[in-house]
């Protein structure tokens, strides 16, 4: 048995476009002297995307009513959307527009999940099983990834992804308290859709990009436990935290990956 504890943006002239850091936003190039005018109108268009001007999944005006909105042109709109495109803030489809980027489509969701199983041509398709939710005054390691004061209220989770009945991951997973109130062992029990699709559409937060970090480790006892391994045997464990708009720190992720017969997949461009 699962337990949770309780312990608009108006039009812009040329003449008002910032000089430097138009949004803190790390892929908006926050910090230099002088941004270009497409990372200018991309800030702009993150700094909407934060404010909820335009909802995951809806359609963002035209290229042709930006660029008259921001009385630029509409190549240095396009440059800019081109860039929010490459960052999977913003999706083209062809003939429909540029959208909103969810997580609730797939392309999307698999930005997150890297395992991939050796043999290329299997599915993996992912179970998983919350283990335990409660709510806990934030340690100094948390509060310092989540950009919190120790000992304000977090949300951790632990969970278990299993592949074709396998046990493979577990996730520790810390959110803040505030913006998370709502969440508890309930809900994420009877939840069927991405975790990040119901942090997105339960609670408003958008994950749009992530640090990680990986190194193979032993295996903790309680892990190995969950995992069906001895203690001795490697993992591999990815620390992530992932962002909202603004470079808002929203999640602080420890997952222990069992790769035997999975490896951690990444694709450079």
């Amino acid at each position: 048995m699962v337990l949770c504890e309780n312990s608009g943006m108006s039009e812009v002239r040329p003449d008002t476009l910032i000089r430097s850091g138009a949004s803190s936003s790390k892929s908006a190039g926050a910090g230099a002297a002088f941004s270009p005018l497409y990372r200018q109108i991309k800030a702009l268009l993150v700094q909407s995307l934060e404010q909820g001007e335009w909802k995951p999944g809806e359609l963002i005006p035209s290229e042709f009513d930006l660029a008259a909105r921001f009385q630029v042109s509409q190549g240095t709109v396009r440059k800019a959307v081109d860039e929010l495109a490459a960052e999977h803030m913003l999706q083209r489809r062809q003939g429909k527009g540029t959208f909103v980027s969810t997580h609730h489509e797939a392309r999307t969701r698999f930005r997150f999940l890297r395992l991939a199983p050796d043999d290329e041509g299997e599915a993996v398709l992912a179970e998983s099983r919350v283990l335990d939710c409660r709510r806990l005054r934030a340690s100094a390691e948390v509060a310092r990834a989540l950009d919190l004061r120790v000992g304000e209220p977090v949300v951790a989770i632990r969970r278990l992804l299993s592949f074709g009945g396998a046990p493979s991951v577990v996730d520790d997973i810390w959110l803040p308290g505030v913006p998370f109130k709502g969440l508890t062992a309930e809900l994420l029990q009877h939840n069927r859709a991405p975790l990040y699709a119901l942090f997105e559409s339960g609670f408003g937060v958008s994950m749009v990009l992530a640090d990680e970090k990986l190194r193979a480790l032993s295996a903790p006892a309680d892990i190995a436990a969950i995992l069906r391994i001895t203690s001795e045997q490697p993992v591999l464990q990815a620390e992530r935290v992932s962002y909202t708009y603004g470079d808002k720190p929203m999640e602080l992720r420890r997952g222990w990956y069992l790769t035997e017969r999975y490896h951690y997949r990444n694709s450079l461009n």
